[in-house]
């Protein structure tokens, strides 16, 4: 079969495709190129920072299958992929323990001041006793989006001996019931949430339900003195509006983000000068282990593409050889 792998994978994964398959990297490549490279592809690989449209996918005839080395499906025009009836694979679950663990290091840094205290010290200033910090020990947490990373988090805040409060308009009775009994999460609905966290974690898909759902107004109902993690996708908040919220409003005591409305070499956060903010690029799921995991979780689906290829095959070879004999 013919790959096109538009985005950075584990190393040792493209080596083994390559030795069995015919593939393409095109990590980075521009819309134009990546039409001009999809034209005889089989299967398209790819991960976020890439948008995977219409216009793309239509430039191949031959294309059966979209892996998701990933969770976001952000990025990628499901409605074109419905109607003609492609594969999709998505591969959710080892990224989600990167992100949560990445979410409680933002956690963590903020809560003590990590940035600033080895920013001070570098320069020789000694200020054990100017920086004080916080316990996440009997705080309570809230977790926007509980899915397979906001669970994950949940579970580890209740393990860290936080209140854990939930929120996801998608969840049912019997799931709310399932959160509480592993993972200690209460779901409520959101006005709760925003009232009494004293840490918000965000993991909701973008969309148009999404999109800037934390705003000047949401900002202006939130808990004073407390700290905001968004690990999910940049347009889930307005960071005009959270940088109203950190400095003139002095809601928040800090925020860590790990995506941005401008992602991408050349951008600069308008977050950047504050110091009580924390910018990372994009690289929650980016750890040795997950991406080794999600690799062999494509070659296990590249192999069941395979099987089945060989099975339709030797259909259509069967099909035609009765129409011949009879």
């Amino acid at each position: 079969m013919n790959f096109l792998i538009a985005s950075s994978i584990d190393p040792a994964t493209i080596q083994t495709l390559c030795e069995k398959h015919d593939v393409i990297c095109a990590f980075g490549a521009s819309q134009e190129e990546l039409k001009a490279l999809i034209e005889d592809r089989h299967v398209l690989i790819f991960r976020s920072g890439v948008d995977i449209n219409s216009d793309v996918m239509r430039c191949s005839s031959g294309l059966k299958a979209l892996i998701r080395a990933g969770s976001g499906i952000d990025n990628v025009d499901l409605e074109y992929v419905h109607q003609h009836g492609l594969k999709f694979y998505r591969i959710p679950e080892p990224g989600a323990k990167a992100v949560a663990e990445m979410t409680f290091a933002h956690f963590l840094a903020l809560s003590r001041n990590l940035l600033q205290a080895d920013r001070l010290w570098r320069q020789g200033k000694w200020v054990k006793h100017q920086l004080s910090g916080f316990l996440l020990t009997g705080k309570t947490l809230g977790v926007i989006g509980v899915g397979n990373i906001g669970s994950l988090v949940g579970q580890m805040g209740s393990a860290w001996g936080m209140k854990v409060l939930g929120y996801d308009k998608d969840i049912g009775s019997a799931r709310a019931a399932e959160l509480w009994d592993q993972y200690r999460i209460r779901l409520t609905d959101f006005d709760e949430v925003l009232a009494n966290a004293d840490y918000i974690s965000l993991h909701v898909p973008l969309d148009d339900s999404t999109r800037y759902m934390f705003d000047k107004d949401v900002f202006s109902r939130m808990k004073r003195g407390g700290f905001l993690v968004n690990i999910a996708r940049g347009g889930v908040v307005d960071e005009k509006a959270l940088y109203r919220a950190l400095t003139e409003d002095q809601i928040l005591k800090g925020a860590a983000l790990d995506v941005h409305e401008k992602e991408g070499e050349g951008n600069i956060s308008p977050l950047a000068d504050l110091p009580n903010v924390i910018l990372s690029p994009h690289i929650g799921s980016q750890t040795i282990d997950s991406q080794r995991e999600i690799g062999e979780r494509v070659l296990n689906i590249v192999e069941e593409l395979a099987s089945n290829e060989i099975i339709e095959r030797k259909r259509e070879a069967d099909t035609t050889t009765a129409r011949i004999t009879s």
